[in-house]
């Protein structure tokens, strides 16, 4: 089935939970005037603990629903998502503007000479294959430490940012990369810029964060300019939410989220 993209329509953002809002931001920063529909898929998260093909399966049917809601563009914020989906989406939808996510090592593997890069992740995107790749490419230019943080995306899916025990576990996971052991730190999954403020405090106000948001949202308009399909509106758009599970806690959180 073919779908027909309205320049009025709005842009999907899809993530497995809450995490995704990150990139919604840098999405509404850099395309304020567009409407967004943001779907998590709270009922089946965490994705990065299912096999690849049940993930490729739950992104396609979430992001076919999306479509059936008039989506002119599809942004994947879940990099677990993005390397099992991504691919077969685009082949699937060769006329919709797709993009999905990964982290941010680029700019910081080039943000000075020959920088100690540590990368955050869940464990399932380090042992992701796409990674290694991304790896590869950079190791001439950055030592890359991968560091997998296995618990803090569920402090974020908790709505707990401002805890005592979010700051303890950081202490604790980080604790070998303080005191200027590393220059940079990528922030590899959505989920992580929300404790972006707390990372930083741990390791040192020296260290340059980065995370994959901007460069999302600079591609999808890239992607939707190309097609001639941004909106051209002057009024700021509108943000709708909706999630899997039935209870509006997770929609409150995408709220309060959106707005930290």
């Amino acid at each position: 089935m073919e779908y027909q993209l309205q320049r009025e329509n709005p842009i999907a953002v899809f993530d497995s939970g809450v995490g995704g809002i990150s990139v919604l931001r840098e999405l509404i920063r850099i395309m304020p005037e567009e409407d967004f529909i943001y779907f998590g898929d709270s009922k089946n998260a965490p994705y990065g603990t299912k096999e690849k093909e049940k993930v490729r399966d739950l992104t396609i049917g979430c992001a076919r629903k999306l479509f059936d809601q008039g989506a002119k563009g599809l942004v994947v914020a879940c990099n677990t998502a993005t390397s099992a989906a991504v691919r077969k989406l685009r082949e699937m939808y060769p006329y919709i503007p797709i993009v999905g996510i990964e982290p941010a090592l680029k700019p910081a593997a080039l943000c000075m000479e020959h920088p100690k890069v540590l990368v955050m992740a869940t464990p399932m995107t380090i042992h992701e294959e796409k990674f290694h790749v991304l790896m590869e490419r950079y190791k001439e230019k950055a030592q890359i430490l991968p560091l997998p943080c296995p618990g803090l995306m569920d402090f974020i899916e908790r709505g707990d940012l401002d805890g005592e025990d979010l700051y303890k576990y950081l202490e604790d996971l980080l604790y070998s990369y303080r005191e200027n052991q590393v220059d940079a730190a990528v922030l590899g999954c959505t989920h992580y810029p929300f404790a972006r403020k707390q990372i930083q405090q741990v390791l040192g106000e020296n260290v340059k964060i980065f995370d994959g948001g901007e460069g999302t949202a600079r591609e999808m308009k890239r992607r939707l300019q190309e097609k001639d399909l941004l909106c051209g509106r002057q009024k700021r758009g509108q943000v709708v939410f909706e999630n899997s599970l039935t209870d509006d806690s997770k929609i409150e959180l995408c709220k309060k989220l959106l707005n930290i």
